[in-house]
């Protein structure tokens, strides 16, 4: 079982900046594949970033590439989303997850944060 606890959420104007942060519990969290997740009103679930335990290997989807980072330091069991030059259509909640395993192929993502607000006003 891990337990996991974003923060850094807020309100924040087109253009600047926020860091999220996602505090995970256990020893056993640089054997983790962490990923962000958001969610808008009215809009499906999406994918933002993911990172390998060691940080080798990282994914990002296309409407975040060149603003937002994702890194982990797995000393402090905590993985930060770094958002850069925010855009109103960055408005969501924030999820973090964490990965131990694939499935057929396919990466399951069994543990999730409570999630944190971002809202980026123009």
């Amino acid at each position: 079982q891990v337990q996991l606890v974003e923060s850094g959420g807020g309100l924040v104007q087109a253009g600047g900046s926020l860091r999220l942060s996602c505090a995970a519990s256990g020893r056993t969290f640089s054997n983790y594949v962490m990923g962000w997740v958001r969610q808008a009103p009215g809009k499906e679930r999406e994918f933002v970033a993911a990172i390998s335990w060691s940080g080798g290997n990282i994914y990002y989807v296309d409407s975040v590439k060149g603003r937002f980072t994702i890194s982990r330091d797995n000393a402090k069991n905590t993985v930060y989303l770094q958002m850069n030059s925010l855009k109103p259509e960055d408005t969501a909640v924030y999820f973090c997850a964490a990965s131990t395993r694939t499935v057929a192929g396919i990466r399951e993502y069994d543990y999730w944060g409570q999630g944190t607000q971002v809202t980026v006003s123009s």
